[in-house]
């Protein structure tokens, strides 16, 4: 059940974005004088290995995940702390266990509510083995309890496999894909968005708001955007108009709530895989305007083997109900540029976005980027790191803007020098 360019990068996407930002950081130029400072390296055991997505910052303390690792070898969720001498602090909060109750292998990332309590989801495990909502209580004194929320199921009524995180409307309801199941795209299906509702007892109910048919998009594997309006947006790896080898190349797609509780799914952009891009892996984001944002690890342009090495994409809404779709900029494999975006990015508020391409860079091991606009609707990138294997290589996701007034991400990891990190870019 993997789909195209999984085995190049694992993307994901449900990123926190924090609007407050210190003043340096987003002021034009200042972070041409950047520093990169490695916060924590992966050592592989316990500790957890492998970070695949991107971390939340709750008053300048981080969680995130770790696709495996921990006291069973299922991955992890991590805390990460400052100490008073400049260096951090890692701490597992919880070790997944293969024991038919817990989820393991949490490919996604982590959604706080206001109490202070972690969401997440696991790619497998659970009471069916085919992923889990989970959720993650503090019961004080560094100790945090675990439970799962929901199971998911290969009944062809539910969704499985969630590569996505999820997130919450004001009503606490949660959101978030999976990849697979359906009554459609036999005998893998072609995923879901569902929601999950809680109930006065602590329990969740949850329901799938749409099936994907596979010309509407199939395989999602980042989570889903809300606008102010209540609409979710997101993308899929593969599916829509155009084949793209019979698979399609992805697609973004809008859902609109209905009256009567149901939702109304519409195809916004289908991506052919040439100069438009195309296998978008990351969510979407929204500016100000309504106008998304997201990227695609292929397409773009010619280079990394004839498929393109991926793009910046822009959407804007027109009053007819159209989509037009601009590509804001087109990776390039000539060693200056990163290629295959994995990850989606994060905007700050005088308009930059930000984000990081799984390869490309000065040694092949990815990088930070920073595009900023210019006139004419013209954009302006800027690479601000190249990793290299000591630093923890190929980011997966995106970054965030944390407290400590920069950004911040994780790393993969070669698997030979390090199993992941996580970094601070400074001005």
């Amino acid at each position: 059940m993997e789909s195209k360019g999984r085995s190049r990068v694992l993307g994901t996407v449900t990123i926190l974005i924090l609007v407050v930002l210190e003043t340096m950081l987003i002021v034009p130029g200042v972070l041409a004088a950047r520093k990169y400072k490695t916060l924590y390296k992966f050592m592989g055991g316990v500790d957890g290995q492998n970070p695949y997505v991107g971390l939340i910052d709750q008053a300048g303390i981080f969680y995130g995940t770790t696709y495996a690792g921990g006291a069973y070898n299922y991955g992890t969720v991590f805390k990460l702390k400052p100490n008073g001498d400049g260096s951090w602090s890692e701490t597992v909060i919880h070790s997944f266990n293969f024991d038919g109750k817990d989820g393991y292998y949490p490919g996604t990332g982590l959604t706080l509510d206001s109490l202070g309590n972690l969401y997440g989801a696991t790619l497998e495990g659970g009471a069916y083995n085919y992923g889990t909502v989970f959720k993650l209580t503090p019961s004080g004194a560094e100790s945090w309890r675990e439970g799962v929320i929901h199971s998911f199921n290969s009944d062809g009524k539910d969704g499985f496999y969630p590569y996505a995180g999820v997130i919450f409307d004001p009503a606490g309801n949660l959101y978030g894909t999976t990849q697979g199941s359906g009554p459609y795209c036999n005998p893998y299906a072609c995923g879901t968005v569902f929601k999950l509702m809680p109930n006065d007892d602590g329990s969740w109910t949850e329901s799938v708001i749409h099936f994907f048919d596979g010309s509407d998009g199939a395989f999602p594997v980042a989570g889903v955007s809300f606008d102010a309006a209540g609409n979710l947006y997101g993308t899929t790896s593969e599916g829509g108009f155009s084949l793209c080898n019979g698979n399609g190349c992805g697609t973004v797609f809008k859902l609109t709530p209905n009256s009567d509780g149901s939702w109304t799914e519409s195809v916004i952009h289908s991506f052919s895989n040439g100069k438009d891009g195309g296998y978008p892996f990351a969510g979407l984001i929204l500016d100000a305007a309504g106008n998304l944002y997201g990227t695609t690890i292929e397409g773009g342009g010619f280079g990394c083997g004839g498929h393109g090495c991926g793009t910046v994409f822009k959407l804007k809404p027109n009053k007819n109900g159209s989509w037009p779709e601009t590509v804001i900029h087109s990776f390039k494999d000539d060693g200056k540029d990163g290629t295959s975006p994995p990850g989606g990015m994060v905007l700050d508020p005088v308009g930059n976005l930000y984000g990081t391409t799984f390869y490309g860079g000065a040694r092949n091991n990815g990088t930070v980027f920073k595009l900023a606009p210019s006139a004419k609707g013209k954009w302006k990138e800027t690479l601000l790191h190249s990793f290299t294997d000591q630093q923890g290589a190929h980011p997966d996701t995106g970054v965030i803007f944390g407290g400590h007034g920069g950004l911040y991400g994780t790393t993969f990891g070669d698997h030979t020098t390090t199993w992941g990190s996580v970094f601070e870019i400074t001005p």
